[in-house]
């Protein structure tokens, strides 16, 4: 039963993580990584393949071993918030924008001080 429901949650991220590689404000590489967590309990081989994809697969592994982000990464992730900050202001405005500067300061700055 445990194996099922982390199959049907690596499932669901690799989901996420697909409407993250369209949408430029959810991320990708953070589903993936919660996928390949669990599919390491239920499928390893989705796992491996997830690891051996040509575009993600380096960075699951960077995170993996040495808890890095690269720059590009770091940079585009950033780049993402502070456009949903800025799109927050001008549809929703005040106080709604303030939740996104939030965002943007607390998760932006430990993207930024994480090894590359």
């Amino acid at each position: 039963m445990r194996r099922h429901l982390y199959l049907v949650a690596g499932l669901l991220s690799v989901a996420l993580g697909a409407v993250g590689a369209v949408l430029p404000i959810m991320p990708t590489v953070p589903f993936l990584l919660l996928a390949v967590y669990c599919f390491a309990r239920s499928n390893p081989e989705w796992e491996r393949k997830i690891l051996d994809h040509p575009q993600w697969g380096p960075q699951v592994k960077d995170w993996q071993e040495r808890r890095a982000i690269s720059r590009r990464a770091k940079t585009m992730a950033i780049g993402a918030m502070t456009v949903g900050a800025v799109v927050t202001y001008m549809t929703l405005g005040e106080p709604w924008y303030f939740i996104s500067i939030a965002i943007l300061v607390i998760a932006g700055g430990w993207i930024a001080t994480r090894n590359e």
